[in-house]
């Protein structure tokens, strides 16, 4: 794209940064703007650590504005810091499941709807992960949570499925952490879900994969939440300190 002599940033985007769509602002090269974000796209294949970036910008693929497109070359001046970062897959590792969801509470500033983030590790390596904004506006902050985590159960289940296929069956429960202790409490005690009538089929969901045994729900404190990286922009720090949980591995870094 021609950008071989930017600056490289330590992260992907401004923490806090809210972007939305204007029509007071000045206009980008729509053509560029697309081809980037479609690039962008493969790259969440084996980046998480752009997913959440990359999901943003894709909202604006339509009328992209000039600050969105800076947004863009953000990410890509984050790319070039960080050129062998990847997926290291430990070849002695236990082929265990474990679950991260999180949510950011109304988030978007223009729809007030949450965003969902989940990672799922086998073996202490990412394989599947999630960045994408609800489908409606949650009432309250265990609503969101409580979706996210539905949102991440169904993808274990499914993971679950796939690895009993592959002569690689999960015989314990796989454990899902999560930040938010009323989620977690209408997870675990089906009398409270008169109190989330609202939620609809989740509330039944959840609770009848952890009586069978496949899904353990878990607490943890939110600075060890890794999948809040998948919600919300991050500062440098923060960032950091959550990929180094992640499983990465840079070919560049000096040993």
């Amino acid at each position: 794209m021609g950008m071989q002599g930017c600056r490289p940033s330590k992260f992907p985007m401004e923490q806090n940064c809210k972007l939305q769509a204007s029509d007071d602002e000045q206009d980008t090269d729509v053509t560029r703007y697309r081809r980037l974000v479609g690039r962008l796209l493969y790259l969440t294949v084996t980046r998480p650590d752009i997913t959440y970036a990359v999901n943003t910008l894709c909202q604006f693929v339509t009328t992209p504005k000039q600050r969105h497109m800076d947004a863009v070359e953000r990410v890509l001046c984050y790319l070039k810091s960080t050129p062998g970062q990847g997926i290291l897959l430990k070849s002695g590792a236990e082929l265990r499941l474990e679950a991260y969801c999180d949510a950011d509470w109304g988030g978007c500033p223009f729809t007030r709807r949450s965003c969902t983030g989940y990672m799922i590790m086998l073996g202490g390596s990412p394989i599947s992960w999630r960045s994408k904004r609800q489908i409606v506006v949650a009432k309250s902050s265990a609503e969101a949570e409580y979706r996210a985590m539905a949102a991440t159960v169904s993808e274990v289940i499914w993971l679950r499925w796939l690895l009993t296929e592959l002569g690689a069956s999960q015989q314990e429960a796989t454990t899902m952490f999560c930040d938010n202790q009323a989620a977690l409490h209408i997870a675990m005690n089906p009398v409270f879900h008169e109190r989330m009538k609202h939620v609809e089929m989740d509330c039944y969901f959840v609770p009848e994969r952890v009586q069978s045994g496949e899904i353990m729900p878990t607490k943890i404190w939110t600075k060890e939440q890794v999948a809040d990286m998948f919600t919300k922009p991050l500062g440098k720090d923060r960032f950091e300190s959550l990929l180094s949980k992640l499983g990465f591995a840079n070919l560049h870094a000096p040993t």
